[in-house]
C-alpha cells in the first residue's frame, strides 16, 4: 500500500484539465493514486472512497466525475506499463500440432531455456487438428498481450493458408512472427531400387519415363507436394503424386517402392538412407550437412529455387506491443546461441535459425506464399 501522504502535492498543475479548485485537486489527488498503483502492478486496489478517504479525511466525498476519471486511469495505463513488468506470470506456448511431432519437439526443446531467460515458465499447449489450423487460429484470436504464443511452421503459416479456404487467420496480417526457432533441411530421396544413383540420373530417368515414377506426401496440399511440384516445375518434369495419410505411410510406400521418391524433411528419411534401404540425392541446406557429406545441395546443382529449408518459428498475435516482441527476440536469440543448443536441434534432424529481425522474418514468409501461389496455380492443385 502507499503511504501515507503519497498522494499528489498541493498546489501542483494536475493536467489533467481538472482545474485548480478543490474539487479538481481531490480528483486529481484521487486518479494520482489509481496510476499509481497502475504502475505498481498491484491487483487488489482498494476500494476509491477507502483510497481517498484514507489520504484526504478531509475531502469530500467522490463524484461520478472522479470516479469516470480514476476508472479512465486505471483502465489504461497498464497498457503502456505492462511491457516494463513483462513477463509476470507463465507463458503459454501452443503447439499446433500432437505431441511428438517435428513442432512439437523443436518447442519443447525451446520452452525450459526461453522460460528461464524470461524469469518465468513456458508452458506447451498441443492443440493440433486441421494441419495446424486449429491451434493457430487460438493464437490468433488471443489477447495480444504476449502470454499466448504459437510455435510455426510451413505446414501452419504457409501450406495451409494456401490450401484451405476456410482457415480463419492470415498468417500476415493476424500475427507478428517474431523468429525462427529452427530450419529443418529438405532431401530428395528414392527408395534404393530406383536406378538413379546421383540428381543428373534421376532427372533423365524422370524425363524418359513421363508420369511413371510416383512421388510420396503426407497430403495433398502438403509441403511435399509443394516442394515437389516445385521441383517438377524447375525441370520440366512428369511425375504421379501419391497423398498419404502422414509421415509413417509416406515412409513405408518408399520402403516398399510403391512410391518411388519424395521431397520433404530429412528427420524421418535419414535412418532409412544411413542404412542403405532409401538414396538422398540432393539436400536443400546452407551447406552439405554432416549426417551426409556425399550428397550436394541444390544450389550447387545449380537449383537454388530449391535450395529453401523447412522453418519452425515463434509467433504472437497481431497488435503485441513492440517492448514485448523485442523482449521475446531477444530470449530467443540468447537460447538459440547457448552451449549445447545446436547439438540438441542436430538430434532433432535441425538446425539453428537464421539470424532475421521480425520484419526480415515476415518478408522471408511473404516470398514464399507469393512462390507457391503462383505454382499452386500453375499446377492446377485445387484449395479445400
Amino acid at each position: 500500500m502507499m503511504a501515507a501522504g503519497a498522494g499528489c502535492p498541493r498546489g501542483q498543475s494536475s493536467g489533467w484539465g481538472l482545474g485548480d479548485n478543490p474539487k479538481s485537486h481531490n480528483e486529481h489527488c484521487i486518479l494520482y493514486f489509481i496510476l499509481q498503483c497502475s504502475l505498481q502492478n498491484r491487483p487488489n486496489t482498494p476500494s476509491l472512497q477507502e483510497t481517498f478517504m484514507k489520504h484526504h479525511p478531509q475531502g469530500p466525498s467522490l463524484t461520478r466525475r472522479s470516479l469516470i476519471a480514476a476508472s479512465l486511469g486505471a483502465a489504461l495505463l497498464p497498457l503502456s506499463a505492462r511491457a516494463n513488468t513483462y513477463p509476470s506470470r507463465p507463458i503459454t506456448l501452443v503447439v499446433p500440432f500432437p505431441a511428438g511431432g517435428s513442432v512439437d519437439l523443436i518447442g519443447r526443446i525451446y520452452a525450459e531455456s526461453l522460460g528461464k531467460a524470461l524469469g518465468t515458465t513456458v508452458i506447451i499447449e498441443n492443440r493440433d487438428g486441421a494441419g495446424g489450423a486449429i491451434g493457430s487460429k487460438r493464437v490468433a484470436r488471443a489477447n495480444p498481450d504476449g502470454y499466448t504464443l504459437v510455435a510455426s511452421s510451413q505446414s501452419s503459416h504457409l501450406a495451409n493458408p494456401l490450401m484451405r479456404n476456410d482457415l480463419g487467420y492470415d498468417p500476415i496480417k493476424d500475427f507478428v512472427s517474431i523468429s525462427q526457432l529452427s530450419r529443418t533441411p529438405n532431401v530428395l530421396v528414392t527408395n534404393a531400387d530406383v536406378p538413379a544413383a546421383n540428381f543428373a540420373e534421376f532427372v533423365a530417368l524422370l524425363k524418359s519415363r513421363p508420369d511413371q515414377l510416383h512421388y510420396a506426401t503426407a497430403g495433398i496440399g502438403s509441403m511435399g507436394q509443394l516442394n515437389a511440384e516445385l521441383l517438377k516445375n524447375t525441370l520440366q518434369l512428369q511425375a504421379v503424386h501419391v497423398p498419404y495419410r502422414g509421415g509413417a505411410p509416406l515412409i513405408n510406400a518408399l520402403l516398399s517402392n510403391q512410391a518411388q521418391f519424395a521431397l520433404d524433411n530429412l528427420a524421418p528419411f535419414l535412418p532409412h538412407i544411413q542404412v542403405g534401404k532409401m538414396r538422398a540425392l540432393a539436400v536443400a541446406a546452407p551447406k552439405r550437412l554432416d549426417s551426409l557429406p556425399d550428397v550436394p545441395t541444390f544450389a550447387e546443382l545449380g537449383y537454388p529455387v530449391l535450395n529453401s529449408m523447412s522453418w519452425i518459428g515463434l509467433a504472437a498475435p497481431a497488435g503485441t506491443p513492440p517492448e514485448i516482441i523485442d523482449t521475446l527476440l531477444a530470449a530467443v536469440r540468447s537460447v538459440a546461441t547457448q552451449d549445447g543448443m545446436p547439438q540438441s536441434l542436430e538430434k532433432a534432424g535441425a538446425l539453428p535459425p537464421e539470424d532475421q529481425t521480425p520484419q526480415q522474418f515476415t518478408a522471408m514468409m511473404s516470398e514464399r506464399l507469393a512462390l507457391y501461389k503462383d505454382l499452386i496455380d500453375r499446377a492446377g492443385i485445387r484449395p479445400e
